[in-house]
């Protein structure tokens, strides 16, 4: 078993974050790499990051050729889409990115990850709309696993407390589309 992801999208838009959620996620089970990439931008700028999963030595952890990615603006989509399989799962944020020109890819998932997260309250979930979305259709990882890092990493108390039950929710949405769309 390998899975090459790819997390893509502009600084901020929380790329990152998915491929630390999903690399941690991952380290019970399998061997894990996480490679991320900070332009030398600010806030806006380009972030994306390489996860690699496997039950074998990873020998690089750079994502040539992606089994999955999701990407989370246009100018990542430009960028990055040519690098999935023709057999990989691409999951794009339709809300800010149109697929043009298209990529031979196994399946496109495109839901309008930012209006949705808008309308839940906050834009900054939808990344993990995106992640419940792949994870439902790919699973590179256990959804068991991905929720207690959600945990580990936003429980608390306060506004700790209302991030997680927000992300909890995004997941939950994404899991949904992922499994009927």
């Amino acid at each position: 078993m390998e899975e090459r992801i790819l997390f893509a999208g502009a600084g901020g838009q929380g790329a990152l974050t998915l491929g630390k959620f999903v690399a941690q996620a991952a380290m019970a089970e399998h061997l894990v790499t996480f490679f991320p990439s900070y332009g030398a931008e600010v806030r806006g700028g380009t972030a994306h990051c390489h996860v690699v999963i496997s039950d074998t030595e990873i020998a690089d952890p750079v994502v040539e050729e992606a089994t999955a990615m999701i990407v989370l603006n246009q100018a990542s989509y430009a960028r990055f889409a040519p690098r999935i399989r023709p057999d990989g799962l691409l999951v794009i944020n339709s809300s800010m990115v149109t697929p043009e020109p298209r990529v031979a890819c196994g399946r496109l998932l495109a839901l309008p990850a930012s209006q949705r997260a808008s309308e839940m309250g906050d834009i900054r979930v939808a990344n993990v709309i995106l992640l419940g979305a792949m994870n439902a259709v790919r699973t590179v990882v256990s959804e068991k696993s991905l929720r207690r890092v959600m945990v580990e990493k936003l429980g608390g108390e306060g506004s700790k407390a209302k991030l997680l039950e927000l992300n909890r929710q995004a997941l939950d949405l994404g899991i949904e589309f992922g499994k009927s769309g």
